[in-house]
This record gives C-alpha cells, structure tokens and sequence, in this order.
C-alpha cells in the first residue's frame, strides 16, 4: 500500500501553513515556514502537531492524515485539489468522496478546510512523497547484517 511521507512536517496552532522542522532551540524548536521559507522559533508553549501523527475520525478506525493525503493525491493525478476557500457543502461532499466513512459530527468543516488547504501545500512544494509501506523483512528483523556485508562484497568485487 502506497501513502504520503509526511515526517518532519508540522501545524502550529495560532500559525497559518506548515512548517518543516529544523533544529531544537532552548526555548522551544527552530522551524521553517514551508510557503516562504523563513526561519522562526516556535516557543515550547505552542501547540505542534507533527502531522504523522494526525488522524481523522471514521465510522470505524481513524485514518492517519498521510492515508487521506494519499487519497487526495490518487483523486487528483497528483494535481491540485479544490481550494480550501470553497462552499461547505462542496467541501463536505469532494470529502465524502475521498474519505467515504469520515464521521462527519466529529470531523468539522474547519478540519477539512485545513486537510484540503495542506494538501495544496504540500503540492504546490512538491512535498508529496510517496512511499510504500508494505514492510519487508528488514536487517535487524533477520537477526544479521546483511546490507553492509553486501555492500562491502560489491566494494571489494565480490
């Protein structure tokens, strides 16, 4: 299954946009505005909201935020959604045919105003990575090293 690599990407509350996470500050955590590129501290008493860790309310399970991109991104051919600007019935209704079981007495019209607007985003940057999260049996799973021996076979001609 394929979804939309989201990991360094933030919403501050009180904060239009998103950002990128940069470094650890002392007072808080230094981001960059992903729209202008300018660099500021966020103060440790901001609300941040790495956005892997979103998810939106279902019928049954949530879905993470990245799954929900990814339906978008399918949708669309990878182009631009409609504007976050739009009425609320056309937002409801573009949702309800992304995210066919979204709850919608728990996910409020703001909540999809935002989605639609961060995916815009995320694509006008091209910050719509996709990645595949079929998981494979991984070095560490094996109990070996087997990348590094083969790469250093490949190295030395082996």
């Amino acid at each position: 299954m394929k979804t939309i690599e989201v990991k360094d990407i933030l919403s501050i509350s009180g904060k239009g946009g998103l950002f990128r996470y940069i470094a650890q500050a002392r007072n808080g955590m230094i981001v960059e505005s992903i729209e202008d590129k300018k660099r500021q501290v966020a103060p440790a008493s901001a609300k941040v909201h790495s956005m892997d860790e979103i998810a939106v309310f279902t019928d049954g399970e949530e879905v993470p935020l990245c799954d929900v991109l990814y339906k978008i991104y399918e949708k669309e051919s990878g182009k631009p959604c409609i504007s976050h600007k739009s009425g609320n019935d056309e937002l409801k209704a573009y949702f309800r045919e992304v995210l066919p079981n979204y709850d919608d007495e728990r996910v409020y019209i703001s909540d999809i105003r935002k989605i639609l607007n961060w995916y815009n985003i995320l694509q006008e940057h091209d910050l719509l990575n996709l990645i595949d999260t079929e998981e494979e049996p991984t070095d560490e799973t094996e109990g070996g090293d087997t990348a590094k021996q083969e790469e250093e076979n490949d190295k030395n001609g082996e």
